[in-house]
């Protein structure tokens, strides 16, 4: 089976899973629960997703880069997420932007060829990524880092656990 196939069911998958962990958040109380101090929450979540998938997309397209104010202080790598939902946007607008971005993710990733995915990376990337297929393998795996996270606080909410 050929690469692209693969990555778009694996960017398709690993999505589901964390729009159906998000789904036992409710209260802005209880997107932004932590379980300590300083950890990541489920609306951290949902924006880092956003600015994953918008750092991918300025790497391939940077055309279609879409940049959301305080997105990048709120939910970026290096952010202190806080419990304190007046200091984040409403959820619905951090998850339409979080779609949002996967869409167009996809859509680049649909226009793209097999042999373009071996084309080594620009500069700009991580180090660790080699090529333009790498950048939609770290989506997948980064996404599955962060909804394990999401998925422990998910349970101290009384959620029963996903797989039993």
């Amino acid at each position: 089976m050929d690469l692209k196939p693969r990555l778009e069911t694996q960017l398709k998958e690993a999505r589901e899973f964390s729009e159906g962990l998000l789904t036992a958040f409710e209260s802005p109380e209880q997107w932004t629960r932590q379980l300590f101090p300083g950890a990541n929450h489920a609306l951290w979540f949902a924006g880092h997703m956003s600015l994953v998938d918008n750092f991918i997309i300025s790497l391939i397209a940077p055309e279609k880069v879409r940049e959301k104010p305080g997105f990048s202080e709120r939910f970026g790598m290096g952010s202190k997420p806080t419990g304190d939902p007046a200091d984040y946007p409403p959820p619905a607008e951090v998850l339409a932007h979080m779609r949002e971005r996967r869409q167009t993710l996809l859509g680049i990733l649909a226009g793209l060829s097999e042999q373009d995915l071996e084309k080594p990376k620009k500069p700009g990337g991580p180090p660790f990524l080699t090529d333009v297929g790498s950048f939609f393998e770290m989506a997948i795996w980064h996404e599955g880092m962060h909804s394990g996270q999401v998925t422990m606080t998910r349970r101290s909410l009384g959620n029963a656990p996903v797989f039993a």
